[in-house]
Parts: structure tokens; sequence; C-alpha cells
């Protein structure tokens, strides 16, 4: 056994079907919290039902306003609106947009506003300590225990109703996770373990959802898997692929899921040479004579997601400034950093080539 340091974060995970009826008034009363604020995007259905199975008394408001990249003034108009209403509690309802406001502003209260997250995508964000947030057209992450939901209540009756390329997508991005967890320095026997499950149980669930949205097992699989891609985030460093992604969503304000789906081949492929043990590893989970970005690819293109940079309105013009941001800041990656092959990288991803 190789030497090894795994940090485990402390959250407490709630998973069925249904729970959210239930979990989430009994971890208010367990948190001590009597001023509860929903934080969720525009569209708030799930958050409805949120409401609805809540003791009014225990409600302070509705915040409907989470929005993608988690921008600092949208933080800062949500943080006056629960001062208004005396909140003591965020219950963040929806994917990475909703998570990410409820920890914006459990750091920005220093930790007074506690926090519980009720995904209904796969995005993974509600397993980290990570919290990224853009402003002026920079995206800059941070890492804080302050961050980290109390409580999880994963509810996959929530998920049924999610769009068929938005269930592809988020997916993505939280395999995304997983695959760079796997050559992360800070992996772990454990988190392997965890990594390789999670890309397993997205890799079964998004084809057959693809065809049948409402499938409940695959539902509960998909989102069993974002728990665990997720949980691998939470524990290692971000490289090549996550760093590439917040460039072009904070800078070229490029849709989240997409991006990370997009460039998750290529990222792959990047890193390939220098990180053949990991990507064997998930070579084998797609089986047949693919390779690890090969068998990524595939399961976007192949279940209608989005596969170009060039369909999510990235400009080609604009590929040499985000190889140049790509490659300022140095942060861990198997494979070196160099600008020429970053832009070869960003090229691929934009005409949506299949990787080799």
């Amino acid at each position: 056994m190789r030497p090894f340091v795994h940090n485990a974060l402390p959250a407490r995970v709630i998973f069925g079907s249904g729970t959210s009826k239930t979990a989430v008034a009994e971890e208010l009363k367990r948190l001590g919290c009597k001023r509860a604020l929903i934080v969720t995007a525009p569209r708030k259905d799930e958050a409805e039902v949120i409401l609805n199975a809540l003791p009014k008394e225990l409600v302070a408001g509705m915040y409907a306003n989470a929005t993608m990249h988690t921008p600092e003034d949208v933080t800062a108009d949500a943080l006056k609106y629960a001062e208004e209403v005396s909140a003591d509690c965020a219950i963040a309802v929806g994917g990475g947009s909703a998570v990410g406001l409820a920890k914006a502003l459990a750091l920005q209260s220093n930790g007074r506003i506690k926090q519980i997250a009720v995904p209904t995508t796969y995005a993974g964000s509600e397993a980290t300590s990570i919290l990224g947030q853009s402003k002026d057209g920079v995206k800059t992450t941070q890492r804080t225990l302050t961050v980290l939901p109390q409580t999880i209540v994963y509810d996959v009756d929530l998920t049924l109703e999610l769009p068929a390329q938005m269930t592809i997508t988020s997916g993505m991005n939280a395999i995304a996770h997983a695959v760079e967890a796997l050559y992360a320095t800070e992996c772990s026997p454990l988190i392997e373990v965890m990594a390789l499950q999670g890309i397993e149980s997205l890799a079964k669930a998004l084809p057959i959802l693809s065809q049948d949205l409402k499938n409940k097992e695959a539902r509960s699989d998909a989102l069993y898997g974002a728990w665990t891609c997720g949980t691998c985030l939470g524990a290692v460093n971000m490289s090549l692929h996550h760093k590439l992604c917040h460039t072009l969503g904070g800078s070229f304000d490029l849709p989240h899921a997409e991006v990370h789906t997009v460039i998750l081949p290529h990222a792959t492929a990047y890193n390939t040479p220098y990180a053949k043990e990991a990507m064997a590893k998930i070579a084998k989970i797609f089986g047949g004579n693919v390779t690890a970005a090969q068998g990524l690819y595939d399961l976007a293109k192949n279940n209608g997601a989005p596969y170009s940079l060039k369909e999510l309105g990235m400009k080609e013009e604009d590929l040499e400034k985000a190889a140049d941001i790509a490659a300022k800041s140095p942060y861990p990656n198997p494979a070196p950093l160099e600008r020429e092959k970053l832009l070869q990288l960003l090229r691929n991803a934009y005409e949506g080539v299949r990787p080799e």
C-alpha cells in the first residue's frame, strides 16, 4: 500500500426517496435554527415542495435569484434580504447555483447562517467545502469549512423532473470531479474507490435516463454517483479540467455544466500520458476498445449533450485569451501546463473533435 493522507469532511447525509418532506424540518430543529431562508434559482418548482412541507413558523422567506457562477453582487443582495428577515439557515434547493449562493451566505455571515442543501441536479458542490464566486468577469475559488453545508438531504423524487439535457450535462459535471480525483496528489485508496464507483454509477445511469427520465432506479444511481463524485472533489485539489472550466465560465460567461461536459474528454486526453494508471481504470468502466477520453466523449455525445464550445457560444477569437489565462497561474496537474498545448486542447474542444 502506498503512503497517503485522507481528510474526511464533517457532513451529514440523508439519502432516499421522499426524504425532503420530513428530513428538512427535522434537520432545522436539530441544528437549532428557527428562521430558514429557502435559496433557489428563478425556476423554483422544487423549492415550493420544500416550502409547503415546512411548518410556517420555521420559514423566513424565499430568495429565488440564485445565479450561475455565484456573482458577488447577487450574494450581497441575498445577504441583505437574509438579514432583513433574520434568517439563521439557508436551505439551498436546486443545483450548483443555489448551493453556491447558500455557501456564500454562510461565508459572508462568518458561519452564523447555517446550511441545509437539497440538491435537485448532479452538480456535487454540496459535498465540498469549495466556493466559486465571480466578479468583473473573473471567477475565483476558495476552500474553507465555513461553506460546507451542515446537512445534505438527497431526495430522488426531486430529480424526476430534471430535463434531459441538464440530466446528462449535470451528470458529466459530477463525473469530472471523480476523474480529477483519481490523478490528484491527495487521492487516497478510499477516494479512489469512491471515484470509480461514482463514475460507474453515472455512466450506467445516464444512458438509461436519456431514454427514460422517470426511471427511478437510474435516478437513484445518478444521485448516489453525484454524492460520491462530489465527496471526491471535496477531498482533493482541483487540476486542469476544473481550472479551464472556471476560466471559460467566469471570463466568457459560458454555462457551467455544459462547459464541464465539453472540456472533460479533452482535459482527460491532455493528462492521459502522465496519469496512465488512473486513465486505464476509467477506460475499463466504459469497456470495449476505447480510451478514458473517448469513453467520456461518447457518453456525452451519444446521449444528446453538447460536445463543442462552438455550440455553447464560445467565440473562436477568444480561445487565445482563454489559453493565456489557463497557463498564467500555476496549479497541480499531472501533465505540464504548456500554453500552446492548452490552446490546442481548447481548439479541439471548440470544434468538438473526438479525442484520439
